[in-house]
């Protein structure tokens, strides 16, 4: 247990915004037939119906990993053919073919129910810095796994970047530019407050920059999704963030003796975990430093938790939620951050 449990009951947030990963749609062993496709969102709408009937404003933000590396792989292997696309281009692909069979998912799952809810899908830019160093070291995995062999010979084939990613195979890299303004986000905002339920910022938008006259061009890369999602969430002023992974509880340690799960833990103790190196680039990584920024921006609260524990974790029952240091007793955290960190070259707090 970390350094406080969460059994404190929060009320459902009238405001939410929620990601999800690409695999909401894409089967990990499977080809990613229509069908297996359609199969899988619909799984998810299931599991994530409780969550879709609440009586709030909600912004459903997915992930497109596993779809853009395979339209990647596709356009380099015929590029002898048919013109290669760019990446924005890919990106804008995925976002809508997702956005279409999560919404077409959630709504069938919504009228078996007889809830007239409605949910709709918006094909969104969002805008990054064209000096943003991510452009110079490619670092963000995307498509499928190949073994180290497989995955350098279509590396020399094709001419795309490979890396190995968190000890789960090897896999493309593209550049990963951090996000820094949600293009049309009045139109998200609009579409909240009739109750719709909106997808946006797919993917992590699509990436563009914006020149000295204010035209936007796309550019060869793919944004990393629940950064997008708490940029999104502290421009509307949306207090709670939940990002669901395929794990009920971020945890330290992880697969050690020692492993410990965190439950409510404040936003100084996570910055403390990330620096000591907790959570992988490659895995948790992404996620609580997404957490972190959406609470230094002035967000309320964010939960990491799995997608069938999604109301639960909105509950306070369980998820590991982390909180601004003010919504938690400071005397407990320090102790409890002391004990963690003991013997590490670190200071408590510390960036």
């Amino acid at each position: 247990m970390d350094s406080a449990p969460v059994n404190k009951q929060f009320a459902i947030p009238r405001r939410l915004i929620v990601a999800i990963g690409g695999n909401a749609i894409d089967p990990a062993g499977g080809k990613g037939t229509p069908e297996e496709q359609k199969a899988i969102a619909a799984a998810t709408a299931k599991t994530m119906l409780p969550l879709l009937e609440l009586d709030n404003q909600l912004v459903i933000v997915h992930g497109n990993g596993p779809q853009v590396g395979k339209l990647l792989l596709t356009s380099a292997i015929a590029r002898a053919r048919i013109a290669p696309q760019s990446l924005d281009i890919l990106v804008a692909q995925t976002q809508g073919a997702t956005a279409y069979i999560l919404a077409q998912a959630f709504e069938n799952a919504l009228r078996e129910t007889g809830n007239p809810r409605h949910v709709v899908g918006l094909v969104t830019q969002v805008e990054v810095d064209p000096d943003d160093p991510a452009f110079r070291n490619p670092t963000k995995p995307v498509g499928p796994f190949f073994g180290e062999a497989e995955a350098r010979a279509i590396a020399a084939e094709l001419g795309v970047e490979v890396k190995e990613d968190s000890g789960r195979g090897w896999r493309y890299v593209v550049a990963s530019p951090k996000p820094k303004h949600i293009c049309d986000i009045s139109l998200v905002e609009a579409l909240m407050c009739t109750n719709t339920v909106v997808i946006a910022g797919g993917g992590g938008g699509i990436p563009v920059v914006r020149d000295e006259r204010g035209r936007r061009y796309g550019v060869n890369a793919v944004i990393d999704k629940d950064l997008t999602t708490g940029v999104m969430a502290n421009v509307l002023n949306i207090r709670d963030m939940m990002i669901l992974t395929p794990v009920p509880r971020v945890a330290i340690n992880f697969g050690k003796p020692d492993q410990r799960d965190l439950e409510r833990v404040s936003l100084s103790q996570m910055r403390a975990y990330l620096a000591a190196g907790h959570f992988p680039a490659g895995s948790m990584g992404p996620k609580v430093e997404a957490a972190i920024q959406f609470l230094e921006a002035g967000g309320k609260r964010a939960i990491i938790t799995s997608l069938d524990n999604a109301v639960p974790a909105l509950r306070g029952e369980t998820g590991t939620h982390i909180v601004q240091d003010a919504d938690l007793d400071p005397r407990v955290a320090s102790e409890k951050l002391e004990s963690e960190l003991r013997g590490r070259s670190i200071v408590p707090g510390a960036n």
